[in-house]
């Protein structure tokens, strides 16, 4: 097996909604914002060579979406998903299966692209994996709080496609060496793929953390629909993080794709930063 890092580019969010209830006076220490109160995030994806499995873990961004969209992200930097593809030899051509985390734009945009007037799976021969649960609370009645990160062009096409298929929540054991981890705070059954990689343990955590400025339990966001059930997953993952030494996969974090956590006085917090390919 081997991962990958596939940086997409960054595009930029609200300091505060990202922080919640933390006061910018102390966000601002490792997520400066600019003049806007704007600060950057990553749309950096996960790439699994398994045996003869190519499995890309979420799809960014995207580009179909118009100029009106894009204004409000910003988006920025020079890598697309296309060029981290290709520095590895690979083409989209080639993925084997997407696992999406969850179906927020900034996850799953680039699932799907514009071909003239219509709307075609971004990965030709892959199987796109969603849940039932998740599925159902995207499509059938989202809530107010998410429905405008739910976007129908981002999500009905996987369906029409028929490469659209759902992890069985109750054994969520994707292959030998990847099992998916379920949380309901962010959004309803949001996926974690958790990885076996050089005897450890990788875990893709989307948006239950989506930087190091966010280690701390109450640092939550405010797209979050159950603030306080994020926490409380929070609490248990980071004792069961720190007791097996996992390696944390950051999605959005601006400057670090890794870290580890530790036991501290003011309780979990960083304990070292690196790349992936710094894994020995």
């Amino acid at each position: 097996m081997k991962l990958h890092t596939i940086d997409t580019g960054f595009f930029k969010l609200d300091g505060g909604a990202m922080f919640g209830v933390v006061p910018k006076q102390i966000w601002q220490r490792t997520n400066p914002a600019d003049d806007l109160n704007l600060c950057d995030w990553a749309t950096r994806l996960l790439l699994i060579e398994d045996g003869d499995k190519l499995i890309l873990i979420d799809t960014g961004l995207g580009d179909k979406q118009n100029e009106k969209f894009f204004g409000h992200y910003h988006r920025h930097g020079e890598d697309t998903l296309d060029k981290s593809l290709g520095k590895l030899g690979y083409t989209r051509e080639d993925i084997t299966d997407v696992i999406l985390t969850h179906l927020h734009f900034d996850h799953c945009g680039g699932a799907i692209h514009r071909v003239g007037e219509k709307l075609r799976p971004s990965f030709y021969h892959a199987t796109y994996w969603s849940n039932e649960t998740h599925w159902n609370a995207a499509t059938k009645n989202p809530n107010p709080r998410e429905k405008a990160s739910f976007l129908p062009e981002n999500i009905l096409p996987l369906q029409e496609s028929g490469q659209l298929k759902f992890i069985d929540e109750q054994n969520p054991q994707f292959n030998a060496n990847i099992t998916i981890r379920f949380v309901h705070g962010h959004t309803e059954a949001m996926m974690l793929p958790q990885i076996k990689y050089k005897d450890k343990t990788i875990l893709y955590m989307a948006d239950l953390l989506p930087s190091v400025g966010h280690i701390p339990l109450p640092y939550v966001m405010s797209y979050d629909v159950n603030p306080l059930i994020t926490m409380e997953e929070r609490a248990l993952f980071w004792n069961e993080i720190v007791a097996n030494e996992y390696i944390l996969f950051l999605e959005h974090d601006p400057t670090f794709e890794c870290c580890t956590l530790q036991h501290t006085e003011k309780g979990i917090r960083l304990k070292d930063t690196f790349k992936l390919a710094d894994i020995l």
